[in-house]
């Protein structure tokens, strides 16, 4: 029987540990940094690798394989740094186990493969970016396929690039396990990360891949081609229509005209503006399709920079000025801190939109991103703005939301104008796109439908299908329809009711928090849904210990009017909070029709 050693050398400085996965021991002086733990075995044989010290322990991906000993490495003093969107997998392990679906469970995915109990981090890595642990300098590339939050970490060393690729290959153009790319019940989005994570990733050009299992793979371009065409392979048999993803790794963008390009590799259509000075200007930027679809947990809602590779390659982009969102909806806007960061460019806000992606928190809408994002530059409506050899102009567009709007320019002759989400327009017919809890109104409609017919596009560009031409019977179609959307809602809703959304009131910072005796400012927005003045009487009802002044707000409200009562809510215990806001108008009682939720820090 051939005893395989415990530790083998893989370039100066460099050794692999074997544990419950391949723990990479990155050498500094006697000081190290680790990439994955494992079981932490590797604390027994420290001496035998040259070390005294494991100062950062950085991990590929959450499974447990890799990270189940970490509480050795922080009882140790290692400072442990984990992937972005797999944080909560070890901060809040027990929280993720106590909010499991177990009954009627149609969840494939192996999230379970984690930690069973939460252990402290230093922080998270930065993806896109090179950047030191302890005294070793990595590049993460976020590599997705065996997790959806996998990423891999790129070493120089004598010359050579090291590759620590965690378990997206095994072998000679395998994976370690299928099981754990199957994201999703009957689907593929799993095996479509991975071949866009190898295509990426041999782009790079490795000189030596460093997997989670198995043997350093010295020939690392040929071994990601050939996983990428066995997933590709799985995929054209498992799906009605083959879905080539490597096609829209080589071609990323589709161009509508020579100076206007659609990315292909969005859930949401993002847009690109071409100058000829070599910059870039783009609609939207949402998160990656192939990591999508599935859930709504930050993990599933991936950004990836993939495609902004392929502007610099296939058009000549050197800079990305500025990107403009149409409306506040993740899928929209999910990227655009990211491209910041990355890439340098602006957030070029509409004047409605920018306050919902600074402060989300404030809002109680459906689809806001987790963060703020920063803006630089709020565009107000109807206010033409240069950019490059171009003139842009927003312009407000409630309907699918009341926080959109839509962008008119004109690139290569082609008067165009991008309306986000606000029509679901497939081969039969554009249809009105509204969800109520985005603000709706119904006649919403017929003023976006009235704004098309002033501005005459050409073109209608939007957020999830193709390319629209626009003639009078399609601008007749859009306005007939908005009619009849108002003409059903009147029909359908009382006429002393509170519209689309069937609330008289709200309250702002929906989400907000106060350490245990502080004070938090709220603001409750009263509607009159009668064609007369009335008198509001608001009040706040708080928990049990908690306290809110005044104890009553009296608004005289003219007809369908709307006013502001502000509160001041005093924090007690140590519990989180729901605060509601309990409302007559006239003599009509409404009782407790808004909440907020107040958290305990």
């Amino acid at each position: 029987m051939v005893v395989r050693a415990r530790s083998t050398t893989i370039a100066p400085g460099v050794s692999c540990f074997r544990d419950t996965c391949n723990v990479y021991v990155l050498c500094s002086g006697r000081d190290a940094v680790l990439v994955d733990f494992g079981a932490g075995d590797v604390l027994n044989h420290l001496d035998e690798l040259g070390v005294d010290r494991v100062t950062d322990v950085v991990v590929t991906h959450h499974h447990r394989d890799q990270v189940q000993g970490l509480e050795r490495a922080v009882a140790a003093g290692a400072r442990i740094w984990v992937p972005p969107l797999e944080l909560d997998f070890f901060t809040d392990a027990e929280g993720r186990w106590a909010r499991r679906q177990i009954e009627n469970d149609y969840d494939v995915r192996q999230d379970r493969f984690s930690l069973l109990r939460s252990v402290p981090v230093a922080g998270t890595v930065t993806e896109y970016r090179r950047r030191p642990y302890g005294a070793i300098e990595l590049y993460t590339l976020p590599t997705p396929g065996h997790t959806l939050g996998s990423v891999s970490y790129v070493l120089e060393v004598d010359g050579r690039r090291l590759v620590f690729s965690g378990d997206l290959v095994h072998g000679d153009g395998g994976v370690w396990s299928l099981a754990a790319s199957q994201w999703t019940y009957s689907g593929v989005e799993g095996w479509a990360a991975t071949v866009i994570s190898s295509g990426v990733l041999a782009e790079l050009e490795p000189d030596l891949l460093l997997p989670s299992h198995g043997d350093p793979i010295e020939e690392p371009g040929p071994a990601l081609a050939r996983v990428a065409e066995r997933m590709q392979g799985l995929m054209d048999l498992r799906l009605p229509s083959p879905w080539n993803i490597r096609e829209r790794l080589d071609q990323p963008f589709a161009p509508i005209t020579p100076h206007l390009l659609r990315n292909r590799t969005m859930f949401a259509n993002s847009y690109v503006l071409l100058s000829e000075s070599g910059s870039a200007l783009l609609i939207d930027f949402g998160y990656d399709l192939t990591t999508t679809g599935f859930a709504t947990e930050r993990v599933a809602r991936r950004t990836l920079l993939w495609s902004v590779d392929g502007l610099r390659r296939d058009h000549g982009v050197s800079r990305i000025d500025a990107v403009i969102p149409t409306h506040y909806h993740d899928d929209h806007v999910a990227g655009l801190t990211l491209l910041r960061e990355i890439e340098g460019a602006e957030v070029w806000a509409p004047e409605n939109v920018a306050p919902i992606i600074a402060d989300p928190a404030r809002y109680d809408l459906p689809c806001l991103w987790f963060d703020p994002i920063p803006v630089d530059r709020v565009l107000p409506f109807e206010t033409p703005i240069r950019w490059q050899e171009y003139e842009l102009t927003v312009y407000a567009q409630p309907g699918h939301t009341h926080f959109a709007a839509a962008i008119g320019f004109e690139v290569d002759g082609t008067r165009v104008l991008a309306i986000g989400d606000q029509l679901a327009d497939d081969d039969a017919r554009p249809s009105p796109n509204y969800q109520y809890r985005n603000r709706f109104d119904p006649t919403d409609f017929v003023r976006s439908a009235e704004l098309y017919r002033r501005l005459r596009p050409h073109l209608l560009i939007t957020g999830h299908w193709l390319p629209r031409a626009v003639d009078d019977a399609y601008l007749d179609t859009v306005l007939a329809d908005a009619h009849r959307v108002v003409e059903l809602h009147a029909g359908l809703l009382p006429e002393d009711g509170f519209g689309p959304d069937g609330f008289p009131a709200r309250i702002e910072p929906y989400r907000s928090s106060a350490g245990a005796g502080e004070d938090v400012e709220l603001d409750v927005i009263v509607r009159n849904p009668f064609d007369r003045e009335e008198t509001a009487r608001v009040q706040l009802v708080v928990p049990e210990g908690w306290d809110a002044a005044p104890a009553e707000h009296e608004l005289v409200l003219g007809a369908k009017g709307e006013r502001v009562a502000s509160f001041r809510v005093t924090a007690g215990g140590t519990a989180s909070g729901v605060v509601a806001a309990d409302l007559t108008v006239g003599e009509s009682r409404f009782g407790q029709q808004a909440e907020a939720l107040v958290g305990i820090r």
